[in-house]
């Protein structure tokens, strides 16, 4: 085995919420991280992914666990070095003094420090561009500066936050390739990478192992080793069965997430979270399954192909089908229902009734909120009736994501109006 260069002991972490109540955001992650490898934390927003790399670089005290580093590497203002997924660039800088800046922090003399940096910008592929300002590059070349700057330290291990997530395809694919192609070819100082993404083709194709993480609280579901050579072709069949592997991994946490549901009391369902994708989205989906060359059931990874999507809104809309009963998820394959055929084959009048059934007979939330405007005499609630209920058994971001997500498919379904500028729902036809 390769020497350890880091090392995560049950690594716990709980923020206080402004109320007082406790959020835990990683439950007992371990994991260790060996020269010569990348590896790659893999799930969906929120899963407290980003949360483990602020631990690793120092930024965060966890609140349970131990982090440690190799003997050689215990200063870790020169052992790590990070790449967010935002550009982090300072606009009054040029491209050259934005790299240099991690230099002068460490007191690195001048002279040295405009030669690294110069030697990282080259490295890096932005030779000609050290007197440019941010404002004058695209949005590639500013990501590109932002990995020079955390090369230039000369790290051992580096950790990228969804780096290439801001990019459009084409940019982003480019510079991966450029990245693996130094890592491959040992151009770069560095000999580890932790790299956080929810993209199963990126990790697949960057990875020597992938921690699968699950969400609430995040913890790792599943460890995958990679067993490809560097350059990886997609179109490979050993690309594309580890793809479906992953897929197929991930979904199976939905018919769990089915499982448990039906053996929570109603009330208590109506807490869930839910995934916000509109009904238009979910349509189109439906829409493009039930016809040619599909016929009603596809192969995920496929259909992530086809749509061109991100994997996690496909997983999102997904799963919203599948909550809804208009799909079927096994095996990394999705299936429309019979109700989905019909659906797709309807028109607008008698999608709206279908969705309505759908949505009062598998979302609790919206059933809830529907009962309790009939209910009052006037038939209208205030949005924060909900929110504040909801904001009792969630966090705020999920009470606000879930009652977005029912707002959005009772509106459709024209189950109840909402009015935005008074924030007051009702059983009004706001047409009548």
């Amino acid at each position: 085995m390769q020497n350890a260069l880091l090392n995560l002991q049950h690594i716990n972490q709980t923020f206080v919420r402004p109320e007082g109540r406790d959020l835990k955001v990683l439950d007992d992650v371990s994991l260790t991280l060996s020269e010569g490898e990348i590896v790659g934390l893999l799930g969906k927003s929120g899963s407290g992914k980003s949360t483990l790399l602020r631990i690793i670089a120092g930024l965060i005290t966890p609140t349970g666990g131990e982090v440690t580093f190799n003997e050689t590497e215990k200063n870790t203002s020169l052992g790590i070095a990070m790449v967010f997924q935002t550009f982090a660039l300072f606009p009054w800088l040029t491209v050259l003094e934005n790299v240099e800046l991690g230099l002068e922090a460490l007191g690195v003399p001048d002279k040295e420090m405009r030669k690294r940096a110069l030697e990282a910008i080259d490295l890096i592929g932005l030779d000609g561009y050290e007197s440019a300002y941010p404002r004058e590059l695209s949005g590639g070349m500013k990501q590109r500066v932002g990995f020079a700057r955390a090369l230039v330290v000369n790290p051992a291990i580096l950790l990228m936050d969804e780096p290439f997530s801001a990019l459009d395809v084409l940019t982003a694919e480019t510079l991966k390739t450029d990245f693996l192609e130094l890592w491959v070819e040992r151009k770069m100082h560095l000999k580890s990478v932790l790299l956080v993404t929810h993209n199963i083709e990126e990790a697949v194709l960057m990875s020597d192992r992938i921690l699968v993480f699950a969400s609430n609280p995040g913890r790792i579901a599943a460890e995958i080793k990679v067993d490809l050579q560097y350059p990886r072709d997609r179109q490979s069949l050993g690309f594309r069965t580890m793809v479906e592997q992953i897929y197929t991994l991930m979904t199976s946490g939905m018919q769990k997430r089915d499982a448990a549901a039906a053996a929570k009391p109603v009330e208590a369902s109506a807490y869930d979270k839910l995934p916000r994708v509109s009904p238009n989205q979910l349509a189109g989906l439906m829409e493009q399954l039930s016809a040619a060359p599909y016929h009603g059931r596809a192969d995920l990874p496929a259909l992530d192909a086809a749509l061109g999507l991100g994997t996690e809104e496909v997983l999102h809309l997904v799963e919203a089908l599948r909550m809804l009963k208009f799909a079927e998820v096994a095996e990394g394959d999705i299936q429309l229902t019979a109700d989905g055929k019909i659906f797709a084959d309807a028109d607008t009048q008698k999608r709206k009734q279908i969705f309505a059934e759908h949505l009062l007979r598998n979302v609790p939330l919206a059933d809830y909120v529907y009962h309790v405007l009939q209910s009052r005499p006037g038939q209208h609630a205030p949005r924060v009736r909900f929110l504040t209920q909801l904001e009792d058994r969630m966090t705020e971001e999920d009470a606000e994501e879930a009652l977005s997500a029912v707002t959005s498919w009772g509106r459709y379904a024209e189950l109840f109006a909402y009015d935005d500028n008074t924030e007051t729902y009702s059983l009004e036809n706001p047409s009548a």
